[in-house]
């Protein structure tokens, strides 16, 4: 497998086949094959999402109750694969290898060592990471953090971690005596998590799998299913076979909201057969999306004022509105008001499109509204998904079957970690129930999330940054001036399953704790143990281990969580660490109670299949707002990012994505097959018009400037031109490679998620050397 990436060798040639297909065959074969599991991945695989099996460690999209014979998506068996590979990082591998070696690295060549078999901890003298017994690790991290200032300490929680321990992280933070407890979350759906409960009351989707046989119409936006949640197209190509009409905004046109290939039908693999997906494309520019909606409600109203006037049937669900709404009244004027031309100016599309959007979705009965972090990495992210609720509302589409607003999460239990308590806000704690529980006194101080965590690093006022999984300094914006401060921190620790970038950017005294990974056995003093996860519908699973630990130098996430509390909190009676590792059963009691609304009989209902479903106000149309009502919220104006320099000769909008070789920050291969890009992923892909504008030429490298305000210089050099179809302005290159251009300033009003999808570049042409 090629790990260098060296954009002059690599190649460019449009994917025109679907999404699936022998396509995702090969794929999964290759896979299976680079990370030497081809015979006991399949076995695994066979297990995966499946109820007594285990719950996908990617994204997390809804498991089936009757699930398929490959309850698996192309990235799901990559993630599986790169889990239970038989590769490892042992420390032979780190005496082999400096830090600083490391570093030149990028992020295949680093997470390609393998899977990481002992707890290291950094030497400074030999610039090596060095083996160390689990007892001194604990110790000394134990140590160091009982003096510290609780305020001072950090610990971060990436989506992967289980309900459990989830539940026990939270516990010891905050019973060490903060709120410090931002997580991946504060990345991408906290936009969700903030602007769902002024409209509808819950800071969640109200969607389930059963919705999808009930719908009658699906508006997608902001997301690209094929790459980041493909086992949804399953559900897509049974709606599209019984012909409900699916419209699609998407700056790009991602081959897996194009058409697909069911991997699992004979007749499409050895035919040309195939489902076409979207059934309507509207290519919007980057952050086109209020403009767009807003397009479409105004058509609406003219409809619905036409029907009025001619005593026809209205377009609007009165009845609904009337009886569970707030703010429609100047919400309808404000969509009668607006102007044609700005919204085309602003959406990047035609009236003309948006009206025929309008008309199909007034012809539906019941809709659900699909979207991604297309919408949520944006600076007016929670203005855009109240205009997202505002058109679902205006044709009573939440709280009926078939109909409702679905955000699709990202990571495997993102969603479920936030349930049991990972959180900065003190308000969304259950701190009443932990007093009562464990008779002490949670701290009510607002902590950080991310962007506050990053900007308290910059300023030198972090102690101890606490990892629970993930690769968070790889993940966050402005690399370029967090780094540097990041390795000033006295004490890091990341909690891993395979080296990443997180591992050598590190602080002054740094730990690697290996974990076991969701799919291995995990065997404690009661047998062997399983865990619960939340999936995107709100549903909880059972996982069970299926395959043998990497190493048996590995401890389980909950067993280091717990010796590490044991170390750095005073002795409380009522809770027993110990008894928790050796009976994970006990920690979903305990979640159980201090939930007792959501997990009744929790351990009794972890394997039904398709999950236990979390009860929803609004799924019942109870709306648990201040007024008590679903509210409609009226837009001001249409620029999604009005806090960066826009719309100056030559400067483009950036929109940064994940390839289909990629989850997250882990990459799989420098492919993206999807995109045509083959073995690179310094590249950036450009609407033809542009790069002819601009004086360039496909395969020209340029160096990307972002154009801020602040004084700071961002750049990243060495980067492929290459045409693509991207709307005129706006341009599309990987993350994390182009995280150095986001500003940590620039996020989301209110939710402070990194806008890393509208950033404002110029190109500067490279010359190349002669050979």
């Amino acid at each position: 497998m090629k790990t260098k990436d060296n954009p002059e060798q690599a190649s460019f040639h449009e994917y025109t086949n679907s999404a699936g297909g022998w396509g995702s065959v090969k794929a999964l074969a290759s896979i299976l094959t680079q990370e030497r599991v081809l015979g006991a991945g399949t076995r695994v695989l066979m297990k995966q999402n499946k109820p007594q099996g285990f719950a996908c460690v990617s994204c997390s999209w809804a498991k089936p109750a009757d699930p398929h014979m490959f309850e698996f998506c192309e990235n799901g068996a990559k993630a599986t694969a790169w889990e239970i590979t038989d590769k490892r990082a042992t420390p032979d591998f780190f005496a082999a290898h400096t830090v600083t070696e490391m570093e030149g690295w990028n992020d295949l060549e680093l997470e390609s060592s393998g899977r990481v078999t002992e707890p290291m901890k950094y030497d400074i003298e030999s610039d090596r990471y060095l083996p160390v017994s689990w007892r001194e690790a604990f110790d000394d991290i134990g140590a160091r953090m009982k003096i510290m200032d609780p305020e001072k300490v950090v610990f971060y929680a990436s989506g992967r971690a289980s309900l459990e321990t989830s539940y026990m992280y939270q516990l010891m933070a905050r019973m060490y005596g903060t709120n410090n407890l931002p997580d991946s979350s504060n990345m991408c759906h906290e936009s969700t998590s903030v602007a769902l409960p002024k409209t509808i009351g819950v800071p969640v989707g109200t969607v389930t799998l059963d919705d999808f046989e009930h719908t009658d119409c699906i508006l997608f936006f902001g997301h690209n299913t094929g790459t980041n949640a493909p086992r949804m197209l399953h559900p897509l190509e049974a709606v599209r076979k019984r012909g409900v009409p699916v419209i699609t905004f998407n700056p790009l046109r991602e081959r897996g909201l194009v058409s697909f290939v069911n991997p699992q039908s004979p007749l499409e693999m050895l035919t040309p057969a195939r489902t076409a997906i979207s059934s309507q494309y509207v290519q919007i520019k980057v952050g086109g999306d209020t403009a767009a909606v807003m397009g479409m409600a105004k058509h609406l109203m003219a409809m619905d004022d036409e029907a009025l006037s001619s005593g026809m049937r209205r377009v609007v669900d009165v009845a609904f509105i009337e009886e569970h709404t707030e703010g429609f009244a100047e919400f309808a004027q404000a969509a009668r008001d607006a102007d044609w031309d700005e919204i085309e100016r602003h959406a990047g599309v035609s009236r003309t499109e948006l009206k025929q959007a309008a008309e199909t979705y007034s012809r539906s009965n019941a809709a659900m509204l699909m979207y991604g972090m297309g919408i949520t990495q944006h600076r007016e992210a929670v203005r855009t998904i109240h205009m997202l609720t505002n058109l679902l509302l205006m044709r009573g589409n939440i709280g009926k079957p078939g109909a409702g607003i679905c955000p699709i999460r990202g990571h495997s239990n993102v969603q479920g970690q936030r349930t049991v308590g990972i959180t900065e806000k003190p308000a969304l704690a259950p701190n009443d129930k932990l007093r009562e529980l464990y008779h002490f006194e949670p701290p009510m101080k607002k902590g950080l999330n991310t962007v506050e965590a990053c900007e308290a690093i910059q300023q030198g006022g972090i102690s101890a940054f606490f990892m629970l999984g993930g690769n968070f300094v790889r993940a966050i914006p402005d690399h370029g001036t967090i780094e540097p401060a990041w390795r000033a921190i006295p004490l890091t620790v990341q909690v891993v399953t395979r080296f990443n970038r997180s591992c050598v950017i590190h602080g002054k005294t740094s730990y690697l704790l290996p974990c076991l990974g969701r799919i291995e056995v995990d065997r404690q003093s009661s047998g062997e143990q399983a865990v619960a996860v939340e999936d995107s519908t709100g549903c909880m699973h059972g996982s069970r281990g299926m395959s043998k630990p990497a190493s048996d130098q590995l401890l389980s996430e909950p067993a280091i969580v717990a010796e590490l509390a044991k170390r750095i909190l005073p002795f409380n009676s009522r809770v027993d660490w110990d008894a928790w590792v050796a009976d994970y059963s006990r920690v979903r009691d305990a979640i159980e109670a201090t939930w007792p609304d959501i997990f009744r009989d929790f351990n009794d209902r972890m394997w039904k299949p398709g999950g236990f479903q979390r009860p929803l106000a609004a799924r019942e149309r109870s709306w648990k707002t201040p007024n008590g009502r679903a509210n409609f919220i009226s837009p001001r104006g249409y620029e999604p990012d009005p806090d960066m320099p826009a719309n100056a000769p030559g400067v483009l909008r950036l929109m940064t994505v994940r390839g289909d070789s990629q989850f997250n920050t882990t990459v799989y291969s420098l492919d993206d097959r999807f995109r045509g890009v083959w073995g690179t992923r310094r590249v950036l892909l450009m609407n033809c018009e542009d790069i002819r504008t601009l004086g360039l030429n496909s395969g020209d490298f340029v160096t990307a400037v972002t154009v801020s305000t602040d004084g700071i210089k961002r750049s990243v050099s060495h980067l492929r031109i290459e045409p693509f179809d991207i709307p005129p302005g706006c341009i599309m290159g990987y993350f994390p490679e182009l995280n150095p251009l986001i500003p940590l300033a620039h996020h989301a009003l209110e939710s402070k998620v990194p806008a890393a999808k509208s950033v404002p570049i110029r190109l500067v042409a490279e010359v190349m050397e002669q050979a």
